[in-house]
């Protein structure tokens, strides 16, 4: 008896075991949070894919972003309630609840700072250093499709409200020729890595040096497009820029960040070309001979 009792005991405490540990399961809302938070990580990467391949135009990635989001509030959602669930019924799960909650915040922190720059800066698309007589876009005018922003510049509403959250957007006058400067802002692109649509150098009474040249976002690699005019001033040359998102109202201060950006850069590359000062001029020789004796009392002047 005390050994069939001992034999017994062992597949009755294996199956208390069992019943106690299917006793306590997993909560479900632990479960699909995470399963939320790593499909959202798969819809943020293809919309990545999209926007920087780009073979498709804005609309899809915009699409798949929206849907990032939405995937990632809910996963946040679910594991906010299996927070609650695990402390409250003691369920496992308070890990998955953890990851899924970090991705989910960490999905939507960036689209967050987004709106928050984009209430406190006004919608508009479309910086210029010079808002009189914007520098006009000619290669990549043709390159935009139906769909993108209007290539010509907004107008007065939009200067008073770029000079409102933008002051320190201003033409930039450097003193060098304007072939100097064309070659300074050609180094720039260089140095950036940047390949230029249509770059003509000025010639003097005849046309003004222009730069055009498509930059990229640096997560999503949306295209933005900018021009640099060059022109002639009396004490050297005056560069205006132009910065415009080809799609979408608002810039989020993208443009003017990157008008300041080159600004800066053109300037310390002028500076590095420029040749040294020259020494000043020294009076210059008298042409005439020495000065003559003076006479003495009664001698006559030979």
């Amino acid at each position: 008896m005390g050994s069939a009792e001992a034999y017994l005991r062992g597949p009755l405490r294996r199956s208390l075991l069992v019943r106690r540990i299917r006793e306590d399961p997993t909560s479900r809302l632990a479960v699909w949070a995470r399963r939320f938070a790593l499909f959202a990580i798969v819809v943020s990467l293809l919309a990545i894919i999209i926007g920087r391949a780009g073979f498709l135009e804005i609309i899809p990635s915009l699409a798949a972003v929206g849907g990032a989001l939405i995937v990632s509030a809910i996963a946040v959602c679910l594991a906010i309630g299996a927070f609650v669930v695990t402390w409250r019924d003691g369920l496992a799960g308070f890990g998955m609840a953890i990851t899924a909650f970090a991705i989910g915040v960490g999905i939507l922190a960036y689209p967050s700072y987004l709106a928050t720059k984009a209430y406190r800066l006004p919608a508009i698309s479309d910086i210029t250093t010079d808002p009189i007589d914007p520098p006009r876009f000619e290669a990549i005018a043709r390159l935009r499709s139906r769909d993108a922003n209007p290539i010509v510049y907004a107008g007065l509403r939009a200067a008073e409200l770029q000079k409102a959250a933008y002051p320190n957007v201003q033409p930039l006058y450097l003193p060098v020729q304007p072939e100097a400067a064309f070659e300074a802002a050609m180094a720039v692109m260089t140095k950036r890595k940047l390949r230029p649509v249509d770059a003509r150098p000025p010639q003097a009474g005849r046309r003004d040096g222009r730069i055009e040249v498509v930059f990229r976002t640096a997560v999503m690699g949306f295209r933005d497009d900018v021009v640099i005019r060059i022109r002639p001033d009396p004490d050297g040359t005056r560069i205006d820029l132009r910065s415009t998102s080809r799609y979408g109202r608002h810039d989020f201060g993208t443009n003017a960040a990157r008008i300041a950006s080159l600004s800066e850069d053109i300037e310390e590359a002028a500076a590095s070309m420029a040749p040294e000062k020259p020494l000043p001029d020294l009076p210059a020789k008298s042409k005439k001979g020495p000065e003559p004796k003076a006479l003495k009392p009664g001698e006559k002047r030979r």
